[in-house]
């Protein structure tokens, strides 16, 4: 294993990595303790393999606001022998200690450039107003961009999100839970438990809330589980994919709700016939919406007859959600920063 081939496996893992970076960060990580404590080998892997996500964590808490949440199994991936084996960090190790860290400094340099593509998206959304701000621009920037592709999924659902809250909200809708008349008695009965879980009682049979969608916030590319829910019922999941039906029965068999809400990039009429008419899935699957259905919504919002409220706060959603997701867009973090890696002679290989 020379340094070039370990260099060609650490760029294959920041290629295959969404804007988060949790794994190549999870690798300066591991590089950057061990040239502080030398004493860490790299070839045994289970002497470090729990601290690093630890070690990731930390940094990625602080530059994202937020820790991985993918199945232990998919964080050790990134230690496999189509990845960056212990092999192969031993070999970046050996180059990050001669250079003095620019192995590291290489890696966050990618994570920065990749947020500044992210700033960019954002500088889009900032700077246009519902009259000229297009869904299909805005989509296309992640989906053209190599560095953003991977991303795809979490603007999509940021899309979606927005346009739903939006209109909810636009809408004033409301949902109410209300205890049958005849059923008084066994309230009574369980009256503590119905006031702690529903807020319902002898006094209030009857309750009333705004209808809300919530962003569940963890999605993963081999993933199926829940993106988005209601508190009126459907569940809802989101794809930047074409809709067949092995993806389809994938997500009714995981998803555990009895109105499912799908969310997708397009689908074959065909397909979608067939979803439909399928035994046990015509009574769970409420609709899809594609992505044609998205831009004609985001249509009406933006240069409808609405579109003076209901677009500016469209656009506002968006922003707002895209700066939860993504905290690190123009700003810096403290811990890479004392690191002093804009301060060292990086060779011609790391820069």
């Amino acid at each position: 294993m020379t340094p070039t081939k370990a260099k060609m496996a650490l760029d294959k893992v920041i290629a295959k990595s969404r804007i988060h970076l949790y794994k190549p960060i999870q690798i300066a990580e591991v590089l950057y303790h061990k040239r502080m404590d030398v004493s860490i080998d790299l070839l045994d892997l289970e002497s470090y393999k729990s601290k690093s996500k630890q070690w990731r964590n930390a940094v990625s808490r602080e530059l994202l606001g937020c820790v991985c949440t993918s199945s232990a199994r998919f964080q050790d991936n990134v230690f496999e022998e189509n990845a960056t084996s212990p092999s192969v960090l031993d070999i970046l190790g050996k180059e990050n200690c001669r250079t003095k860290g620019a192995v590291e400094a290489y890696i966050y340099r990618q994570f920065v450039n990749k947020h500044v593509m992210m700033q960019e998206v954002m500088d889009y959304c900032l700077t246009k107003t519902p009259i000229d701000f297009s869904v299909e621009t805005l989509i296309a920037l992640f989906r053209n961009n190599p560095g953003l592709k991977r991303s795809l999924d979490k603007i999509y659902e940021i899309v979606v999100y927005s346009l739903f809250i939006t209109i909810i909200d636009a809408l004033e809708l409301k949902v109410s839970l209300a205890i049958n008349p005849d059923k008084l008695e066994i309230l009574k009965e369980f009256e503590d438990f119905t006031k702690s879980i529903m807020q319902l009682d002898l006094k209030t049979p009857i309750y009333n809330q705004s209808a809300k969608v919530f962003r569940v916030g963890v999605t993963n590319a081999v993933d199926h589980g829940l993106d988005m829910y209601s508190n009126w019922g459907p569940a809802i999941q989101i794809k930047h994919l074409t809709l067949d039906s092995e993806l389809a029965e994938s997500i009714v068999d995981r998803v555990s709700s009895d109105r499912i809400i799908f969310v997708c990039k397009d689908v074959e009429r065909p397909v979608l016939v067939s979803i439909l008419n399928q035994i046990g899935w015509k009574a769970r699957i409420q609709s899809v919406v594609t992505e044609e259905n998205l831009v004609s919504w985001y249509e009406k919002a933006c240069r409808g007859k609405y579109s003076v409220t209901v677009g500016k706060c469209l656009l506002g959603t968006l922003v707002d959600e895209m700066e939860k997701e993504f905290p690190s867009i123009g700003g810096g973090s403290p811990i890479i920063d004392s690191r002093c890696y804009d301060k060292l002679t990086i060779p011609v290989m790391w820069a």
